[in-house]
């Protein structure tokens, strides 16, 4: 069964305008990802919406939800904004059982050449794969439960909860 992947925009999938100087949305980089990771893997890419997290609502959230529940797949990637990734996990994780959910995303976007999406993406389908059921957040390599996460904004890192 393929891997699902719903998108729904934050920096991963941000561009920048040089002529205003303002990161926008302009369509997903998921496929292309893939292409230069040379990812063998079956996925299926759905892209839900295109907006930073600090702009996602609950409707937002129980649209994700309802995706995730809807899907016949039982691993799933959610590429998220940064910002209110774990609060996405935490509500996912009280909405949709039976299947492993991996949100993961990127601090520089995947268009400037430097950004960690690349691997966050890979890291991503590696665990999907090899957690059993529940909700993470994956970045920088690492992995973390939907309750026990947080990101430093000092640091710009995700770390466990203390």
């Amino acid at each position: 069964m393929p891997i699902r992947i719903f998108v729904t925009g934050g920096t991963f999938d941000k561009e920048y305008n040089e002529i205003t100087g303002h990161l926008y949305f302009k369509d997903t980089h998921l496929q292309e990802m893939l292409n230069l990771g040379r990812s063998r893997l079956e996925v299926e890419i759905r892209t839900l919406m295109m907006i930073d997290s600090l702009d996602m609502t609950e409707q937002d959230r129980v649209l994700i939800a309802d995706q995730c529940n809807r899907s016949t797949a039982d691993k799933i990637i959610v590429t998220h904004g940064t910002d209110t990734m774990s609060e996405t996990a935490k509500f996912l994780a009280g909405r949709v059982t039976g299947k492993t959910i991996v949100l993961t995303g990127a601090m520089i976007p995947y268009k400037f050449g430097s950004s960690d999406g690349l691997f966050n993406l890979g890291s991503a389908l590696a665990f999907v794969q090899s957690l059993p059921q529940g909700v993470y957040v994956a970045m920088n390599g690492k992995i973390f439960n939907w309750d026990n996460v947080q990101k430093n904004k000092k640091t710009g890192q995700f770390e466990e909860i203390r």
